[in-house]
């Protein structure tokens, strides 16, 4: 492989001069934007970034800002986005950052890779977009691309397939243009030899050189080993509400959707008969309860199928639930951060998460 990515460097750089997308982060690629967007842009697409990077720089335009932000304001400024650790990462290193190198991102890449929430791929893209020095990038985009090319027979999802690539990009990324050569892997693993359907090879600057297009086995490539099937949850949805309060609760501050605010609910779906004794037993008197739409989310290892209901209920204050928060639906929208995967309720309080606020 080593041979065959030598001839594919010049020719991706010379196009990548001349199609790179205009994107708020590279037109100043300073550490703490870079470094910013690389987090954000894991697992979510370029347009949907765009917005919520805007909005984060607006509210915490550097290391200090970020590691002294509360984490329902940090949330908030995440909601939408998903993969929420991301963002506790961000803050967690940016409070290290202050106590140990004065609020800068250090110019190592070994001091940036034992930052919290830092991979491989991020403290190169950091080291070499921001600093200029020749570390690899290599992402799925990345990835997906040189498997492509080279015709690469194992798994790329496998720990040892990421680093025999790491390794070999490191031996020919060009010293002088280390951070372009690797923006334009992912660019052109972006919009070119893209994920999902077929490459557009004709506008490839590797058309003639790559080894898959050469024997018409685009599709065949990269290898992956299934992936096992989600686990399913079963969920019943309880929008309690009075005449102008709803009930939210804050989920534990560890494991999934961590320190996020949702509804109150109940495992597996139930019916109307067992939402009224269910809610009785919590304390609330239900004067009216409607049956809501089924709704399903998909995280990457499971999936909730969820059911839901919207109950009236007589003062929710009076109920001895002290996990339960009263907000008013102005409230819930500006203070509370709630995961997407509510979305299908929340508009029930006639509010809007993440994006929508801003559309």
């Amino acid at each position: 492989m080593k041979n065959a990515l030598k001839g594919l460097v010049q020719p991706l750089l010379q196009w990548y001069d001349k199609h790179a997308r205009v994107l708020p982060w590279r037109e100043q690629p300073t550490p703490y934007r870079v470094w910013v967007s690389e987090i954000m842009l894991q697992q979510t697409r370029v347009e949907a970034v765009k917005p919520y990077y805007d909005r984060f720089m607006r509210r915490l335009p550097d290391i200090r800002s970020l590691s002294e932000v509360g984490d329902d304001e940090l949330l908030k400024l995440w909601e939408g986005l998903g993969y929420y650790n991301r963002a506790r990462n961000l803050k967690k290193a940016a409070v290290m950052l202050m106590e140990q190198y004065g609020g800068e991102m250090p110019a190592s890449y070994d001091r940036i890779l034992s930052l919290p929430g830092i991979g491989s791929y991020t403290a190169g893209a950091i080291a070499s977009i921001a600093f200029g020095m020749p570390y690899p990038a290599v992402d799925g985009n990345v990835l997906r691309v040189i498997a492509r090319a080279c015709r690469y027979e194992s798994d790329v999802l496998s720990a040892s397939a990421k680093k025999e690539m790491e390794q070999q990009i490191k031996e020919v990324i060009p010293d002088k243009r280390a951070g372009a050569f690797n923006q334009a892997l992912m660019e052109l693993g972006a919009t070119v030899c893209v994920p999902n359907g077929a490459p557009h090879c004709a506008e490839c600057p590797w058309e003639n050189l790559c080894k898959a297009h050469e024997s018409g086995l685009e599709a065949a490539y990269p290898v992956k080993k299934p992936k096992k099937p989600r686990n399913v949850e079963e969920y019943t949805i309880l929008i309690l509400q009075d005449e102008d309060q709803t009930a939210i609760r804050k989920r534990p501050e560890k494991g999934l959707l961590a320190g996020m605010y949702e509804f109150p609910w109940v495992e597996g779906i139930r019916t109307k008969e067992e939402v009224i004794r269910y809610v009785k037993a919590m304390g609330y008197a239900p004067i009216y309860v409607r049956e809501l739409e089924r709704s399903r989310h998909i995280f990457t290892h499971k999936e909730w199928h969820m059911a839901g209901y919207a109950i009236r209920v007589d003062e929710l204050e009076k109920a001895p639930d002290t996990q339960l928060l009263f907000a008013k639906a102005g409230e819930t929208e500006e203070k509370y951060p709630m995961p997407a995967a509510f979305c299908a309720y929340t508009r029930y309080l006639n509010i809007r998460l993440g994006n929508e606020r801003f559309s």
